[in-house]
Parts: structure tokens; C-alpha cells; sequence
């Protein structure tokens, strides 16, 4: 039996982004198992976790987390393997050996081995035939405190894509060239002309075949998306998706309302941890240390201002030489108590944007 997903990717691999484009270790500080693990279990994670799975890593998501890691056994699994093919040339290209690629479907076969401290599943659960069954696949491959990212389609973010795909698919329009042809000749000021100018994923063949014509997509509201995490044993942790509110239980009342007022939001983007008997609480003496990822972008003589895009909700403000240098002297680790009442309040806002660690 021919699996439609696996024959979409390999038709259209996603994303396509040019085998030279590169991204600074700082801009992967949301990705490192060691600022993660530190959040969200209060201690750095034990030499066992030090192992990564990206289940449905697409042509590049690999070479990011190998940027963030370098230190990481890393796995990537993909259905395609047009699109490991190239995920595999990316990060040769750009010096990342520290993955390994297994091709095929993580939900019906074996292709995971082991447990890992860390898994990536970005916009691949809405993919599968069975959700469920492929989160509670990757929920018996988490070590306990492992944490898991998903991102999940919204449906009211994806109002105007599902409407476009459902009407392509009635007209019989299957290939990129026909539903360009007809995109071309969108009525301004029309749905489809409005969806266009707000959406960047048309711009290429690979986003208008992932976005209008993959053959199967499941959306969810926030009580589905909860339905979905209750039928495991996995922890809630944090929204990460724009404009995210930091506690979880105060981003659910925010999203209800929203879905309330039929208003547009974004796709959620979660983290999740591994259910474990009794959690550590945070510790009243603790240690606090740079993300690993940021080192090099707070020399002593880098000067200017350093911008990070934001990856966990919350806004990152340019950070000044000044910023930097305070930053510097977490380089190493220091004790908390040891800092003055002003510190402290700089420390738990970079905490919060997870650019400095805290753990017992």
C-alpha cells in the first residue's frame, strides 16, 4: 500500500533552501538539549541524554541541531529520501558529522532505536494518518525528563489554507504548475488575493506544495490539541509559538478567547517532557551559565549590536556591547547567591528568553 506522504516528499521536498545557507550558533539557542534540559529539569542533562531524534527532519532541520549541539549524537528520520538526501548534503557541506539518517516511517516500523534525551517532531504529527499513535511512538522513545517539540497545525491559522486545498482538490488541481496558474489569476482584493499577500509559502514550489496540496492534514483547536496530550503520559511544559504567554495554563485561556473571536493566531508550537515519578523543584542555590550557543557571540571584542530572532514566544531585544559584557561573565558558571539584587533581575529576563541556565 503506497503511503500519499511519502510520495508528496518525495515529489516536493521541504523546505528548499540553498545548500549554502548557513545559520550563526547563536541563532540555534532554542535548540540546545543542554539550555532545555536545564529549563525545564534544573540540572544539566546526564551524558545518556546527550542523543537527539528528529522524526520528520525534511531537507534541513538536521543541520540546525547539529549547529546547536555538536557534541550530540543526532538521528534524523524522514519518509523521503529525496529530502534526507539532501538534509545529508547540507550538513556535509557545512562540516556536521554528527548525524546519522534512517529513512522511513517512524509510526509503522522500526527505525528508532534507543531512548533519547531530546525529540524534534516539527510539523509532522498533522501528517499522519494517526496522530496519536505517532506521538505516543516518540513519548516510548523519551528517557525520563526527555523533552519533546511539536509544532500542530491551528485551525483558524490554517482557515485559508484547508479552504484552498479542499477547493484544489475538488477542481483536480495536482501539480504546482496548475495551482500557480490559477493563483496568478486571483482577483485582487479577493480571498485568495489576500491569502497570497500575507503568506510567504506560495513563493516557493516546495511551500505551495506543502501549504494547497499535501494530500493529508489534520488541524486542531485547543481542546483538541489537549484531548491529544491527555492520551499520553506526557508534561505540558511551555508554548513557544509568537506571542506565547510564558505560563501554559494563562496561553490556553489566551488561545480559547482567540478562538472565541474566530481571530487569526498562529500554530502552536509545545514543549513536553517525559512524565517522571517527582519532578526536581527548582533549587534555592543554583548555577547559572550561557547558553552554550552564545559564547562565541559575546567575545570580549565583538562590538555592535547583536540581533537574535526570537524562538520561544517572547521577543529577544537587541543586545548592546553592554548586554554582552554582563552575559560574558556567565561564560563560566557562577553561583547565584553570589549576585547583587540588580544582577538578579537581569539574570531571570535572560533566563526567561533562555539564554542563560540555571541548575542545581
Amino acid at each position: 500500500m503506497t503511503n500519499p506522504v511519502k510520495e508528496h516528499y518525495q515529489k516536493h521536498p521541504y523546505p528548499t533552501y540553498p545548500l549554502i545557507a548557513s545559520v550563526r550558533r547563536c541563532d540555534t539557542y532554542a535548540l540546545n538539549i543542554e539550555a532545555l534540559w536545564a529549563r525545564f529539569n534544573h540540572e544539566l542533562p546526564p551524558p545518556e541524554a546527550n542523543r537527539i531524534l528528529i522524526a520528520g527532519s525534511g531537507t534541513f532541520a538536521p543541520y540546525p541541531f547539529a549547529v546547536a549541539n555538536p557534541d550530540a549524537h543526532i538521528t534524523a528520520i524522514d519518509l523521503s529520501e529525496r529530502s534526507l538526501r539532501r538534509a545529508r548534503w547540507h550538513c556535509l557541506l557545512h562540516g556536521r558529522h554528527n548525524i546519522s539518517y534512517n529513512c522511513g516511517d517512524f509510526v509503522e516500523h522500526d527505525v528508532i532505536q534507543g531512548k533519547f534525551g531530546m525529540i524534534d517532531s516539527f510539523g509532522v504529527l498533522h501528517h499522519l494518518e494517526k496522530p496519536l499513535a505517532g506521538l505516543k511512538k516518540l513519548e516510548s522513545h523519551l528517557m525520563p525528563g526527555g523533552i519533546l517539540r511539536i509544532m500542530l497545525y491551528n485551525r483558524y491559522a490554517r482557515r485559508e489554507e484547508d479552504s484552498i486545498r479542499r477547493a484544489f482538490k475538488l477542481l483536480g488541481i495536482n501539480s504546482v504548475e496548475k495551482a500557480r496558474t490559477l493563483l496568478n489569476k486571483a482577483v485582487s482584493g479577493s480571498r485568495l488575493s489576500n491569502y497570497l499577500n500575507y503568506s510567504d509559502e506560495p513563493g516557493t514550489a516546495s511551500g505551495l506544495a506543502d501549504a494547497l496540496l499535501h494530500p493529508r492534514v489534520h488541524t486542531y483547536t485547543v481542546e483538541g490539541l489537549l484531548e491529544l496530550i491527555s492520551q499520553t503520559d506526557l508534561e505540558l511544559l511551555m508554548f513557544a509559538h509568537s506571542d506565547a504567554l510564558e505560563n501554559p495554563e494563562d496561553e490556553i485561556l489566551r488561545l480559547k478567547e482567540l478562538e472565541q473571536r474566530r481571530e487569526f493566531s498562529g500554530n502552536y508550537v509545545i514543549y513536553l517532557r517525559k512524565n517522571i515519578s517527582k519532578a526536581k523543584p527548582k533549587p534555592a542555590e543554583s548555577v547559572l551559565m550561557l547558553n552554550p550557543c552564545l559564547i562565541s557571540s559575546v567575545g570580549r571584542f565583538k562590538f555592535g549590536t547583536l540581533r537574535i530572532p526570537p524562538r520561544l514566544g517572547v521577543a529577544n531585544s537587541p543586545l548592546s556591547y553592554s548586554d554582552r559584557s554582563f552575559l560574558r561573565q556567565f561564560v563560566k558558571p557562577v553561583i547565584n547567591k553570589k549576585l547583587s539584587d540588580d544582577e538578579i533581575k537581569k539574570v531571570l529576563y535572560y533566563q526567561r528568553l533562555l539564554l542563560l541556565l540555571e541548575y542545581s
